[in-house]
């Protein structure tokens, strides 16, 4: 008889609500990243929030290095389909004009953030806004009084730091509290399962340094992952030196491996061998190209030879198993056709297309392309409604087609897959929303504010 396993600890974590998103109480891991664009540029600010709500991302955070900045974040809050956290450092006092803008969270830094009179000053703020804060530790911004006291930087160092502003935020009687302890991976996950050991608060987690978009996302992959196995995290961000939108698509991959979100096709193929009589990756990835436009929780697999091709093809909604000329296709464990070669990826396509119209039909959504259903997000785990929005430059084409005439609508996204139109991201209705004129996003490897 297998042996009870304990409850993950992000099942009991304290409840934080950020805008309409929750953090932690059982609630499903959410997905952040952080803009890359200056926020001093409102416009271009907007317009790569409203590329990571196209791709599902359910909290933003924005660097907040100056006065202006902040007093940005007054413009974009109420535009904005996500919510808001403001990212401090160093100055208490951007966090005070942050929270006067309206932001839905702060990050503060305990390593620079100052005397723990400011983190008081900061938090009685926050209580009398209703605002978390998330206390992020990070292993490259420890006090010089907590490297001394503990000979470096380690993963002991990291949770100090992290408690000890904590305790200065209870003695307010201020609970509202995200935590992270962001290293490198090996360190990340003792410090995890360190803090995890020591508090309920809700964990939001990562890893610093990750790297470019290939090596990072192996990186986070790694890191996160082994911290989610654990039963641990409420919230998670993939860093990486890449167009935010990346973040968010590893993001949910790391969670779709681990069982705990559903966003999109899941794609499973064969790695290809000498016994593979097609061009298997060929194939996968055409697959993977057309699956690319759909949203719904299917799984879908390619194989491409005889030993394992038609046991895991079963194991799929639909499938293939090719051999040489022809190939199976199969639906949830039935083989349905035995096809040709040529006709195998329309016929798979054509099944998994007809299931995704199907499922947003059931749930009343829009048409698959356009639809977010998310199995694993049962309550408003979405964004905020009725903004006025960024059009044109705001669409993404997400088939990678280059044309404009592909690029996905977001408007009417159900975020959180309930049906429940309170929990649709509202990109603006007809007449209401604003274009930017002549803004731009920063490219890919553009320099963080912070992790």
């Amino acid at each position: 008889m297998p042996t009870p396993q304990p409850a993950p600890h992000r099942a009991g974590t304290r409840p934080v609500r950020v805008g309409r998103v929750q953090i932690g109480g059982g609630a499903p891991v959410s997905v952040q990243s952080m803009t890359i664009t200056d926020t001093r540029d409102v416009e271009g600010t907007l317009v790569q929030i409203y590329q990571l709500a196209a791709e599902g991302c359910e909290i933003v955070r924005l660097a907040v290095p100056d006065r202006e900045a902040a007093e940005a974040l007054a413009a974009i809050k109420p535009r904005s389909p996500l919510p808001i956290v403001a990212d401090i450092h160093f100055d208490y006092r951007l966090a005070l004009l942050a929270l006067e803008s309206g932001v839905d969270k702060l990050r503060i830094n305990p390593g620079n953030i100052g005397s723990r009179e400011r983190t008081r000053i900061v938090a009685r703020a926050a209580k009398d806004r209703g605002v978390p804060i998330r206390v992020g530790a990070n292993i490259g911004s420890l006090s010089k009084a907590i490297l001394r006291r503990f000979g470096g930087p380690t993963a002991e160092a990291l949770v100090a730091s992290a408690l000890e502003d904590v305790a200065v935020l209870e003695d307010l009687d201020f609970h509202d509290i995200v935590i992270s302890v962001k290293a490198e991976v090996p360190m990340a996950v003792d410090a995890y399962t360190m803090i995890a050991a020591q508090t309920r608060y809700p964990l939001h987690v990562g890893v610093t340094e990750a790297g470019t978009a290939w090596a990072g996302a192996i990186k986070s992959a790694a890191g996160i992952g082994a911290i989610l196995a654990r039963g641990i995290g409420d919230t998670i961000r993939v860093s990486l030196a890449a167009d935010p939108v990346e973040e968010v698509r590893a993001g949910f991959e790391i969670l779709k491996s681990f069982g705990l979100r559903t966003r999109g096709v899941q794609l499973v193929a064969c790695p290809s061998c000498g016994r593979a009589e097609v061009d298997i990756i060929q194939i996968a990835q055409e697959v993977e190209r057309r699956l690319a436009r759909l949203n719904a929780p299917i799984k879908v697999a390619v194989m491409g030879c005889a030993v394992n091709g038609p046991g895991e093809a079963r194991m799929a909604d639909f499938g293939i198993a090719c051999g040489r000329g022809m190939g199976l296709l199969f639906k949830r464990g039935k083989i349905i056709a035995s096809l040709p070669e040529e006709r195998l990826v329309d016929a798979l396509m054509e099944q998994v297309e007809s299931a995704a119209s199907s499922m947003a039909a059931a749930q009343g959504a829009p048409a698959p392309e356009a639809a977010f259903m998310d199995t694993a997000a049962p309550q408003d785990a979405a964004v905020s409604t009725g903004r006025a929005a960024p059009t044109d430059a705001a669409v993404r084409d997400t088939a990678g087609t280059g044309d404009p005439a592909a690029a996905t609508d977001t408007a009417a996204r159900d975020t959180a897959g309930t049906g429940d139109p309170d929990a649709v991201t509202d990109t603006a209705a007809p007449g209401e929303a604003t274009t930017p004129a002549g803004t731009a996003v920063s490219g890919a490897g553009a320099e963080r504010a912070s992790r």
